[in-house]
């Protein structure tokens, strides 16, 4: 068995190092030699194109093509999830080891070369240097994390004496669809992937239609660490066509999904639906998104408090599963609360992510663009808008961060996910009433509270129903290992990436008794 070190986290670039930050200027000028250039899927090892393509662009600058790819559709969802099919009895028969070892691998090449990573993350989405940075370490830590639950996980399960010699132990289940969102092109879709791979499983991996380039520079690590054709097929296409059919295929035993409430509930409803060649039940490891709250009491430090909410709300614009998009505050601060959250909000630069100073960049498309100024214009019929609320008169999807105070609690844009730089600041009469403001929803991911009571602290611990509950600090920001992520309700199926349960969904317990 492979004897590592303990799992730890990698660390944060340090950009105010003139060597690091040179190193990335240097990432991101090899970046912008490559741009525009053709990506195939990869069906079995094969290099896959179709007549018709998709288009990744800068949402800083839409008129600059990042990646063009073919645009995948039934024909070549199918090819993949046999070319899965195909490679599955081997795979599955690899040990945990075996396996495990691809990932270390591969998390030490990411390592050597983290900041070109990062710098397509930079180009394709809109992440800033840092957010772009902190993606690549989370899939270094997934990668590292997996690999060291793969060796866990090959030991079985204790089970007790009968007289008969009894064993317990995981076997993979088959064939998985991996569908991934642009917000976190490379963490979420390198972890949803190895994490299913590592378990013996075989896969079909569709990025997001925004992030396809992020997504054929994991490929082509797969391909370089030697992994075999076929343990992982890459199809980029529409989500409404080419996904569709891999949650519908009834080759397809699970569905690992990271996106919207709306797609989710789809895929959960169709994996409940029989098709007449499919053996077994479908599983499902979804998380949704959520509308998330920082609940502030009447607390001493409200500096510390009014910092971590505007870095929740407006860290990657807002465009995060985790992020803060209701501020609950009692009613003896509110008034100061919000005074202090403008002030900030008004010092966040907009620019260019490539630059290293822009902390605030652009939302992801032209339809990330026109649903934020939407719900702006409802922030505005329900509260009062405060800071932001305009669109700069220049290239690029940007929006302002914007602040709507004196918003109801069951208010649209108190109860709908908007996934955009727009903050709700909602006042409460007290703590309890907080509490239940923060609650009274259906989602359920992430959530935060600033009080300086311990009693207050152990009653939120119990009462804030949330996956990833965060106590005087932001609400963003989970370490895998250490935070395990996920959420309950209508924000997926608490999965837990990054923890010690993660990889049992993808696998199912074998039980032997042998007599002789």
């Amino acid at each position: 068995m492979d004897a590592r070190p303990p799992f730890k986290n990698e660390p944060f670039t340090d950009f105010s190092v003139p060597a690091n930050a040179q190193a990335f200027r240097e990432a991101l000028a090899r970046v912008e030699g490559r741009l525009g250039q053709a990506g195939p899927c990869v069906i079995g090892g094969e290099r896959v194109t179709t007549k018709a393509t998709i288009a990744s662009t800068n949402p800083a600058d839409p008129e600059q093509v990042i990646g063009v790819f073919p645009d995948a559709g039934v024909a070549e969802a199918d090819r993949a999830i046999a070319a899965a099919t195909a490679a599955f009895p081997a795979w599955s028969k690899t040990t945990f080891e075996e396996r495990a070892a691809y990932l270390f691998e591969m998390a030490d090449r990411v390592r050597k070369d983290k900041h070109l990573w990062s710098a397509w993350m930079v180009k394709e989405v809109g992440k800033n240097w840092a957010e772009a940075d902190g993606d690549t370490a989370e899939a270094i830590d997934f990668l590292e994390y997996y690999a060291r639950e793969a060796l866990r996980y090959a030991k079985g399960l204790p089970v007790i004496d009968s007289g008969d010699k009894n064993s317990c132990f995981y076997i993979p289940l088959g064939v998985g669809a991996v569908i991934a969102p642009w917000n976190f092109p490379f963490a979420i879709l390198c972890g949803t992937v190895v994490s299913a791979i590592v378990a013996g499983n075989t896969v079909v991996m569709k990025p997001a239609e925004e992030s396809p380039t992020v997504a054929w520079q994991l490929m082509q690590l797969f391909e370089d660490v030697g992994l075999p054709h076929g343990v992982v097929n890459f199809l980029t296409g529409n989500g409404e066509v080419c996904g569709a059919r891999l949650v519908q295929h009834p080759d397809t035993r699970f569905i690992s999904f990271t996106g919207s409430k709306a797609v989710g509930l789809w895929i959960a409803e169709q994996a409940t639906k029989r098709t007449p060649d499919q053996r077994w039940i479908k599983r499902v490891v979804a998380e949704m998104g959520g509308k998330d709250a920082m609940v502030i009491d009447d607390v001493k430090d409200l500096d510390d408090a009014a910092d971590a909410t505007i870095a929740a709300a407006y860290g990657f614009q807002g465009q995060k599963c985790s992020a803060c998009s209701r501020a609950i505050v009692v009613e003896a601060v509110y008034d100061k609360f919000v005074d202090k959250l403008v002030e900030r909000a008004a010092k966040l630069q907009m620019g260019d992510p490539a630059d290293p100073t822009t902390p605030y960049g652009p939302v992801i498309s032209k339809d990330a663009y026109d649903k934020t100024l939407a719900y702006i214009d409802i922030g505005a019929k329900e509260g009062k808008v405060v800071h932001g609320g305009k669109a700069p008169d220049r290239p690029g999807w940007f929006v302002e961060p914007t602040i709507v105070r004196d918003v109801a609690p069951d208010a649209r844009l108190a109860r709908e996910e908007v996934f955009g730089p727009v903050l709700a600041v909602i006042k409460a009469r007290d703590w309890d009433h907080a509490l239940e403001i923060a609650n009274d929803t259906e989602y359920g991911l992430t959530g935060g509270f600033y009080t300086d009571s311990e009693d207050r602290v152990q009653e939120g611990i119990s009462c804030f129903h949330v996956g990833n509950l965060y106590v005087n600090r932001k609400c963003t920001g989970a370490l895998v290992g250490a935070q395990p992520f996920g959420g309950y309700r209508m924000s997926g199926t608490c999965s837990k990436a990054g923890g010690p349960d993660y990889l049992s969904h993808f696998l199912q317990i074998k039980s032997v008794c042998r007599r002789r």
